[in-house]
């Protein structure tokens, strides 16, 4: 089993979006595939049509009331299931200040479905606080997505950071294994250079003893398309709603990227 977390402390660069889609297509090739929305907004939870209503457990249930995680998954299709959030994810931070361990909670509570997926993806919060604390205790995986612009890289060295102290003190496991780019415009020049900048921050840091030294820069780039963004409006994933869009169409090529077939 592959768990991930999709972390970008900067909200508005396709966090979600991605997480989504990505959770959709790896589910469409056959990969039996859990998507936890750890993000109190719920954004994830609305973009795939999950129900957030107050008597469904949510993940809230999960980490605040000791609720299984298997009995808070809700079955979207054949191979994709989801552990939708609720706004009252917003008081968690308060309610574990004084729990022992909060920051494992999640890491336990995933021990109790690890067979039962190929994959997990959790979307995070756009924040370092407990919420994703308990996300990068509990994973393998980091991805991080990115958008081409001159404020890309603000924020990185506090997120590697985060994850360097984590990987330290409670899950040697943990490494940032790739990062995307999001919104991308191809004609422009700031693109290309942002690109580049990035290539060569993760080459740089090659060799070294870092959770980020195998770091992937995925070549597949996710286009800027209305589509990605219409599509959360009415509760699908992007395949669902414009399967034959630019968006649909470069998450599919970024999964086979992922699966190692392009």
């Amino acid at each position: 089993m592959r768990s991930i977390a999709m972390i970008n402390q900067k909200g508005g660069v396709g966090k979600t979006t991605s997480a989504v889609n990505i959770s959709a297509a790896l589910a469409a090739t056959g990969q039996s595939v859990c998507l936890i929305d750890l993000d109190p907004q719920a954004h994830a939870t609305l973009h795939v049509g999950a129900s957030a209503e107050q008597d469904a457990l949510s993940i809230y249930d999960v980490l605040v009331r000791k609720a299984s995680l298997a009995d808070a998954c809700q079955q979207l299709n054949e191979h994709f299931w989801v552990v939708p959030s609720h706004l009252d994810l917003a008081a968690a931070e308060v309610e574990l200040a004084g729990e022992v361990g909060r920051e494992l909670i999640l890491r336990d509570r995933l021990v109790e479905v690890a067979g039962r997926f190929d994959y997990i993806i959790i979307d995070c919060p756009p924040s370092l606080g407990i919420l994703t604390l308990n996300a990068l205790a509990a994973v393998d995986e980091v991805f991080l997505p990115l958008q081409p612009h001159f404020l890309a890289l603000h924020g990185l060295s506090k997120l590697l950071e985060t994850i360097d102290l984590v990987s330290r003190r409670l899950n040697p496991k943990l490494r940032l294994s790739g990062v995307m780019f999001c919104m991308y415009d191809s004609a422009t020049r700031l693109a290309t250079e942002v690109s580049r900048d990035v290539d060569a921050f993760f080459e740089q840091a090659r060799g070294q003893q870092s959770p980020w030294s195998q770091t992937h820069v995925f070549q597949t780039r996710i286009r800027r398309n209305i589509r990605l963004a219409e599509a959360p409006s009415f509760g699908q994933s992007i395949f669902d709603y414009s399967p034959k869009s630019h968006g649909a169409e470069d998450y599919q090529q970024f999964v086979r990227e992922l699966l190692g077939g392009g």
